[in-house]
């Protein structure tokens, strides 16, 4: 279950992938595959319940919320990632977990409420510890920035295909 942010907000996460990607340094912009989007993960699952769907709808319905970028994290492990910080502002993190409830087949550590670190990745190497040194980094990283998170979709990592289940508002 992903959350998509706005317009502006997905351009400036693009710019700062092309501009990771001119520097020589691990980047999504280099994933070519057409759902490679920026976007927050609320949680994974094995599948999809259909019978799940009204209440993700009726979750979902809360958006848009707002989302505002505060530095850099770096996750290091079977793979390393730059990523984007994003608040977990009081909205987002009662979505998170009402989410997390809904498809309890999840089973993810990472994204049981308590331990979610909510971000837009930036970049990502399965090569070893990430080369991204601060100094080199985009200055927009250490800007603030506020936007909003507009849709939500479902990806499905198997068939790599993505399911819209809340729109941007018209």
């Amino acid at each position: 279950m992903e959350l998509l942010p706005d317009e502006a907000t997905e351009e400036r996460v693009r710019r700062v992938w092309g501009r990771l990607a001119e520097l020589g340094m691990p980047s999504l912009a280099g994933h070519r595959h057409p759902t490679n989007r920026p976007h927050l993960t609320l949680t994974t699952a094995s599948e999809l319940p259909w019978d799940a769907r009204p209440s993700l709808t009726e979750a979902l319905s809360v958006l848009p919320l707002p989302l505002r970028l505060a530095g850099t994290l770096r996750f290091e492990g079977r793979t390393s990632t730059l990523a984007w910080g994003v608040v977990p502002e009081a909205g987002l993190a009662a979505l998170q977990r009402q989410v997390w409830e809904l498809l309890p087949g999840a089973g993810n550590p990472l994204f049981e409420p308590e331990n979610w670190v909510p971000h837009l990745s930036l970049g990502r190497t399965r090569s070893g510890p990430g080369s991204w040194p601060t100094e080199l980094l985009p200055a927009e990283l250490s800007d603030p920035w506020e936007g909003a998170f507009v849709s939500a979709r479902s990806y499905d990592s198997e068939l790599r295909t993505v399911e819209g289940l809340a729109q941007p508002p018209a």
